[in-house]
């Protein structure tokens, strides 16, 4: 279970990600304590991480010493492996403290029962060339072979062919994922709040017996979702550090 208020982040793309919008994230995580009790991220942190023996990528450090002074105050963090930052869950775990995730996550956040996944191969007819790809990229062969790439090399070659899994929104709106959360949020046993990221396509939305929800490419829209028990809103981050309130949702009794 995760305590709220529950701050929900994603898609940030560090790598490719402006200087203003990690400057933001940086603030926004250390002032956290003071407006949440547990963060989590959809995935996607970075817009390339893979996990050498011996080496990490540069990009982004700060963000993660954040994240461990988050654990080390004791704010829990949920982190979602999305299919930029698939590779290293156990290294981004021993570094921050973060529970990280590739798998679609089921509990409690405050009174929500909740699904979150990123979202990457979920659309059953759109994404099938996908997942048989990410079955490859994933495998414990390809992983231990890329492993010996030299990581300068590595890097270029993995951020010069992520731009397209990358590029500005969902070509479909965000309406596939949608549907993907709405089928489980109509199931009988279903969770009362499904919460996506990858189609970097802010979203909060009343959907079958719940509330779907989407908290955008923060290095697009510099957005979040903030879970409380009794609601769930979508802000933005402003220049100043202030968090604005778009829209909000009452939780479904």
């Amino acid at each position: 279970m995760l305590p709220t208020p529950c701050h929900v982040i994603g898609d940030v793309h560090l790598g490719v990600a402006s200087p203003d919008s990690e400057r933001r994230l940086l603030r926004h995580l250390r002032h956290l304590p003071e407006s949440a009790r547990s963060l989590v991220i959809m995935g996607d942190l970075f817009d390339f991480w893979f996990a050498w023996d011996y080496a990490m990528p540069r990009t982004g450090y700060r963000v993660l010493a954040a994240l461990a002074d988050l654990h080390d105050a004791g704010v829990p963090v949920l982190w979602i492996g999305g299919n930029h930052d698939c590779w290293g869950g156990e290294a981004l775990h021993k570094e921050t403290g973060a529970e990280y995730t590739l798998d679609p996550w089921r509990g409690q956040i405050g009174a929500w029962d909740t699904l979150l996944a990123h979202g990457d191969g979920l659309r059953e007819v759109e994404d099938a060339p996908y997942r048989r790809l990410r079955t490859v990229l994933r495998h414990p062969w390809s992983i231990a072979a890329y492993s010996w790439l030299h990581p300068d090399f590595a890097s270029r070659v993995a951020l010069k062919s992520s731009h397209t899994s990358r590029k500005g929104r969902a070509r479909d709106g965000g309406a596939g994922l949608l549907q993907v959360g709405t089928r489980a949020l109509e199931a009988n046993d279903g969770p009362r709040l499904v919460v996506h990221g990858h189609s970097h396509v802010p979203t909060l939305t009343p959907a079958g017996r719940g509330v779907y929800g989407n908290a955008g490419a923060w290095y697009l829209d510099h957005q979040l979702l903030v879970i409380a028990d009794a609601s769930i809103a979508r802000c933005q981050v402003d220049v100043d550090g202030t968090v604005l309130q778009l829209e909000e949702l009452p939780r479904p009794v």
